[in-house]
């Protein structure tokens, strides 16, 4: 395994957890540290990221423990949703992922970010 079981879980805004290998969270967590905490916004983002980050093991069943803050954080009970990124994973409560799917679910309508003008799956 790329991350030899090794794993970062942070606070995401969306009100859900971040799950990183190890190896692909380093790189961010360099990049942040290395912007100005003079800009209130940075600091923010510094502090959100960065400051709830855990390093994690998983086990040997491929199962990971998530500390009570994070739980808190994230609202998370007995059903959860965990959903890959790219290189990352989202863990979410499924109560507020089947939110964030309605909200998402607006892309249909025509009104895309500039930046989504003429992408194609």
């Amino acid at each position: 395994m790329r991350c030899a079981r090794r794993l970062v879980i942070t606070a995401d805004f969306d009100k859900c957890l971040l799950l990183y290998p190890l190896p692909d969270w380093e790189p961010i967590q360099q990049k942040l540290m290395g912007l100005s905490s003079l800009n209130p916004r940075i600091r923010d983002l510094q502090r959100q990221l960065i400051g709830y980050a855990e390093d994690i093991e998983m086990d040997a069943a491929g199962r990971v423990l998530i500390s009570p803050a994070l739980r808190e954080f994230a609202a998370l009970e007995k059903n959860v949703v965990l959903l890959g990124q790219g290189n990352k994973f989202e863990l979410w409560d499924k109560q507020k992922w089947e939110q964030a799917l309605e909200r998402s679910t607006g892309f249909g309508d025509g009104n895309l970010p500039p930046e989504l003008e003429g992408f194609s799956l």
